[in-house]
């Protein structure tokens, strides 16, 4: 097993197949990309490289530098752009002796790391592409590590997931058709390459068969430019992509016609935003996908059976699987676990667990979190009703504790979310000497509406115990996502901590 094994799939299979660029025929084919993962890894032995890094924005160089670094048998290292220089000097000193792929402004920000060598992406694109021919002498030894990716350092220092080529091979094997995309078929990657979701995207589109249109920043209304022209059939984005999304084509009258596909996932969606996707875009298959970067990316999917089931419903149990993340894929198991890790009933919530070949569980540097019996503790709260539909709380660490009662943020905000004044809801937990915690609702408006703090409260109170109504509303412009889509709880708890009772 090696990731090379699906490119060269691909190479013999359908090779003069446009791989990667636009739809005019410019770009790379199948069997030129195959050639330039080559020439890559020749550049990479050559220059004595443990590793290959890129920091960089999606580009050509990103499925060439990945590939080629897994034909010349060196992990591929993709860091987060927008950290700060001491932040990306740090994680580049770590992964020495190595290669990098950059651009000038981030080589400027890097600057001079011994055994850290940098090559601009236009240098290495050049030097990719001659045709110099290669020997195919990748290793198939499935215990190599295929991707260094480093986690997004939400509540702590980032840590690098180690995925080895078992592991992302085995997801592509068990989830994507060999060459099931016809040649009209494209997908929209706008997602960084340093997120989980981005190298999936590559590799089931490399498999099978599909275009791959990149778009190296995302801008709502150049993501829907883009989709338009390139006649884009697939794409995948974090929820916050696709409420900037939805808000663009409500406003245009705009629509995306040749859009068969979209996944969603990275972060809680909003059932408000979904439930407009889907009235904007009635022929397009919504898939709710959940996964984690230690899980080689998805392990539970919301299919479009269940999302158009569930928008037709007016039960309100079908309704509500919107809010969930589907069921877990037939290659996977999934249970929900108490803080004893045995297992516990339907519809009681618990720590997600998980166990399959693609799950990794581990960490450079550091022991394995996988169990002897192969689990894997996500740290995600959730519960699993009795149709087998799983609900993602957040993570355990966000769980709200007051009054000895724990309160999951998630089941808070789902409420609040349907309030007809709220566009956005994040509940975090505040220091509290009585309570120990009490609850803040920080919110967003919808635009030309006022939120009521009474009227809020009460709606709450309303459907839910009276413990899980907000102590205290904050109302904002926006709320603080990382660029991958996630809440940044830690901001906003430390943002308002002074609001609870604390005794010194």
């Amino acid at each position: 097993m090696n990731l090379m094994m699906l490119l060269e799939m691909a190479a013999g299979g359908f090779g003069d197949r446009t791989a990667l660029g636009s739809r005019d025929g410019s770009g790379l084919t199948y069997q030129q990309l195959f050639d330039a993962a080559g020439s890559a890894a020749a550049q990479f032995r050559s220059g004595g490289a443990e590793r290959v890094a890129l920091i960089d924005v999606s580009s050509p160089a990103l499925p060439v530098a990945l590939f080629g670094a897994a034909w010349a048998g060196a992990p591929f290292v993709p860091l987060n752009y927008r950290l700060t220089a001491e932040e990306l000097r740090s994680l580049a000193g770590q992964i020495t002796p190595a290669v990098a792929v950059v651009n000038e402004e981030t080589s400027a920000v890097v600057g001079d790391i011994d055994r850290f060598h940098k090559t601009l992406r236009t240098d290495f694109l050049a030097e990719a592409t001659k045709d110099d021919g290669h020997d195919r002498d990748w290793n198939m030894d499935p215990e190599e590590i295929a991707i260094l990716l480093y986690t997004s350092g939400t509540t702590g220092a980032p840590k690098a997931a180690v995925l080895r080529h078992k592991h992302l091979v085995s997801y592509i094997l068990g989830s994507v058709e060999y060459m099931g995309a016809g040649e009209e078929e494209a997908t929209l990657v706008s997602v960084p390459p340093y997120h989980v979701a981005g190298m999936a995207a590559i590799c089931s589109s490399i498999y099978s068969g599909r275009r791959i249109v990149q778009l190296p920043n995302f801008k709502a209304e150049e993501w829907v430019e883009t989709a338009q022209r390139e006649e884009v059939t697939h794409a995948m984005v974090v929820p916050t992509m696709l409420a900037r999304i939805v808000e663009v084509l409500e406003r245009t009258g705009g629509g995306l016609p040749t859009l068969r596909a979209m996944s969603y996932g990275g972060g809680k969606m909003p059932r408000p935003v979904i439930e407009r996707a889907l009235e904007l875009m009635p022929h397009t298959n919504f898939v709710n996908a959940y996964g984690l970067t230690e899980t080689s990316s998805t392990i539970a999917v919301l299919g479009p059976d269940d999302h158009r089931e569930a928008i037709a419903s007016d039960d309100p149990a079908i309704r509500r699987r919107l809010s969930s993340v589907g069921q877990p894929l037939p290659t996977l198991e999934v249970t929900i676990r108490d803080e004893e890790g045995q297992p516990v009933g339907p519809n009681v919530s618990g720590e997600i667990w998980v166990r399959g070949e693609q799950v990794s569980g581990e960490y450079l540097g550091r022991d394995s979190r996988v169990t002897a019996e192969g689990w894997f503790p996500t740290n995600d709260g959730g519960s699993i009703d009795e149709h087998g539909y799983l609900y993602v709380e957040g993570r355990i660490d966000d769980i709200i504790i007051r009054g000895g009662e724990n309160i999951s943020p998630g089941e808070i905000e789902d409420v609040l979310l349907t309030h007809e004044t709220i566009r956005d809801a994040a509940a975090i937990g505040i220091p509290d000497t009585q309570w120990g915690e009490i609850i803040a609702a920080v919110l967003v408006p919808v635009e030309g509406k006022e939120i009521s703090v009474e009227a809020i409260q009460q709606f709450v109170k309303d459907r839910m115990r009276s413990s899980r109504t907000p102590d205290h509303i904050v109302v904002l412009d926006e709320l603080p996502y990382n660029e991958t889509g996630k809440l940044l709880r830690r901001v906003l708890r430390d943002q308002y901590a002074h609001l609870g009772t604390v005794e010194s």
